[in-house]
């Protein structure tokens, strides 16, 4: 991983719930198609928007606490964050302008 980061359930709280700026929670598995789709997408918009949203990564199957917690029921799930809450939700692999009006909706 390069400019996205890998969260568990044991660092959600800190690294998501408690971020300064908005943060874009991808929810994904190893096994899941769509889910390697989107993440050369999610790479370029950490890059690209690094001072207004951190970006990172949850694999559900090693992680199924907090995937159940927010009711993932697909992958890739892509939840934005802000102040603590989630904010918007979509699931399903999604052109790197629709991830990034999600963003923008937060900021």
């Amino acid at each position: 991983m390069g400019a996205t980061k890998a969260v568990t359930d044991a660092s959600f709280a800190s690294d998501v719930l408690k971020s300064d700026k908005p943060v874009l929670v991808d929810f994904w598995a190893e096994w899941c198609g769509p889910c390697r789709k989107v993440s050369p997408l999610l790479e370029e918009i950490a890059g690209e928007m690094a001072d207004q949203v951190t970006i990172v990564k949850l694999n559900i199957d090693e992680n199924p606490e907090t995937a159940r917690t927010y009711r993932v029921m697909s992958v890739p799930t892509l939840t934005i964050f802000k102040n603590g809450e989630p904010v918007q939700s979509i699931a399903g692999a999604k052109p790197k302008g629709e991830l990034v009006k999600l963003i923008e909706s937060a900021l």
